[in-house]
């Protein structure tokens, strides 16, 4: 091959290499996770993480625990440290919320940008495998009997997991403010107080608890959904008329762009259509629950009138 024509076939075959090359929308994912790890946040956060680059619209990921008051320690680092960043994510849902409504932080979610509301949660509770509670009507009678015999061990003071057990007790008669709440960072260290025994009943979402309901560590006693999850009984077919769900999404940085907001919602979204992130819903009994940019800041306002009066009048609040 003459050296002129072989020179030009290696500048086409160089250009048609960059061609394919796949342009990603984030070269570097930043996940902040406001929880230790074990727990539903953590799960969430490496789980968006991985669907992102399978789905091509992430190169690589790394992810920062940061636990501790309901996710607003970690984001309070990630408002401060990734001002601007277009690749950084926090994950975010109703735990901070309420831990936002309860606690008051210098920091909120209105110091960061929606970017998409991902899934519902249903919860359950459980109590470790050598408890004497075998049902919903164990547990509601010895915590009619004295509401500071019974520990719950959940997320942070103000969460999700909280509020449940303030709405149970209000239900049934016992006030709110009696219950003897014991808050955990992380769903790890909330997993392994409860099969030690150290704590009466536990809350968390299905997902977080079930493979230690499979392997025989807790006992479920219900969900919290209208329908049995995973043939787990409902805490209203056991005659406490309480139905309420955990939800999970992500905000991104402070000072982003228009433009890179929507890039970073359009690649959110593809990661959702990857088989990565719909196995997991499948596995996790997560009920998808899509929403973007300022209809899911419009969702998140509204959650924290509602989460915020809700712990009002539990007392948790102020």
């Amino acid at each position: 091959m003459p050296r002129t024509l072989a020179r030009f076939a290696h500048v086409v075959l160089a250009a048609a290499t960059l061609a394919a090359a796949p342009a990603y929308a984030v070269d570097s994912l930043k996940v902040m996770i406001g929880a230790n790890p074990g727990g539903g946040y953590d799960q969430t956060g490496r789980t968006i993480g991985a669907a992102m680059i399978a789905a091509g619209t992430a190169k690589t990921a790394s992810y920062d625990n940061k636990g501790g008051a309901g996710g607003t320690i970690g984001l309070t680092q990630f408002v401060n440290t990734d001002k601007g960043n277009p690749n950084a994510l926090i994950v975010t849902g109703a735990v901070m919320v309420g831990a936002i409504e309860t606690n008051h932080p210098p920091v909120t979610l209105k110091n960061a940008t929606p970017i998409a509301r991902l899934y519902a949660d249903t919860m359950v509770l459980t109590v470790p495998a050598s408890s004497p509670l075998k049902s919903i009507k164990d547990l509601t009678a010895q915590l009619k009997a004295n509401p500071g015999s019974v520990s719950w061990g959940g997320g942070s003071k103000g969460s999700i997991d909280h509020i449940l057990a303030g709405l149970i007790a209000k239900d049934i008669g016992v006030d709110p403010k009696k219950i003897n709440y014991v808050p955990f960072a992380g769903g790890g260290e909330a997993s392994a107080s409860i099969m030690g025994g150290h704590v009466t009943v536990g809350i968390a979402g299905v997902s977080e608890f079930l493979p230690f309901i499979k392997s025989g560590k807790m006992r479920a006693l219900a969900v919290t959904s209208k329908d049995r999850t995973a043939d787990i009984p409902t805490l209203k077919e056991q005659g406490v008329n309480v139905e309420i769900y955990n939800w999970r999404g992500v905000y991104g940085a402070p000072g982003i762009t228009p433009e890179q907001r929507k890039a970073m919602i359009d690649a959110v979204v593809k990661g959702t259509e990857n088989n990565v992130w719909k196995d997991a819903l499948k596995k996790n009994d997560w009920t998808p629950f899509l929403l973007t940019g300022d209809e899911f800041g419009k969702f998140v306002e509204a959650e924290s009138v509602r989460l915020g009066g809700t712990l009002r009048e539990l007392g948790v609040a102020k």
